[in-house]
């Protein structure tokens, strides 16, 4: 189906192209969304009288963006959820959980906003795209954990995989042991005798 965009659309075309399309892409997205037109003689000159109007509109809103955008600058979100000790989400976090995020923090996005190439199942962090404008789009870190001290960890550079956790207390208790155990047998009963230096022979010492 060919069809008039009226805005860009991403691997599509910018505003004012003539493209084709499926129809069913047409008739589900495009047309529905107002990001296009059917290519008639009649949209054809619908369009050209309204040009004008609507590229200072995109224009307009495109700027909107920006400065949204500047302000999204750095945003890291939060989203909680119980995982395995391999750190396997028992579900996921989709795009309408991460734009619930975003605007719980203060910035309004609907999940079409977001772009995720596949579902999160995983605890850790990702960047996600958020498209706040056909020309304006910004990454927003998104961190998946099973707490707020597990998200700040997280945010910190330390892995919460239950396996990493582990080792990592394992190396310290066995550091503890060994430092405790110099500290004892330096205040040990030891006997109080004459001390040898490295390879002394206390036979020799008369």
């Amino acid at each position: 189906m060919e069809v008039i965009l009226l805005e860009r659309v991403e691997k599509l075309g910018q505003m004012g192209d003539v493209v084709n399309v499926k129809p069913g892409f047409a008739r589900n997205f495009l047309l529905p969304k107002k990001k296009a037109l059917r290519s008639t003689a009649e949209n054809r000159r619908q369009f050209e009288a309204q040009k004008v109007q609507l590229q200072t509109e995109n224009l307009e809103q495109k700027k909107e963006a920006e400065a949204v955008a500047a302000k999204m600058a750095g945003l890291a979100i939060i989203v909680l959820r119980q995982a395995s000790e391999s750190g396997q989400l028992y579900g996921s976090v989709n795009s309408r959980d991460i734009a619930e995020a975003i605007t719980a923090a203060g910035f309004t996005v609907g999940r079409h906003q977001i772009h995720l190439a596949a579902t999160i199942k995983h605890l850790g962090l990702s960047v996600e795209t958020v498209r706040l404008h056909p020309e304006v789009s910004i990454g927003v870190t998104v961190n998946v954990a099973r707490s707020a001290d597990e998200a700040a960890a997280q945010a910190g550079g330390q892995s919460m995989n239950a396996s990493d956790a582990f080792f990592e207390s394992e190396e310290l208790a066995a550091r503890a042991i060994k430092e405790s155990a110099e500290v004892d047998f330096e205040e040990s009963d030891a006997p109080s005798g004459p001390r040898y230096a490295a390879g002394e022979d206390p036979q020799q010492d008369t």
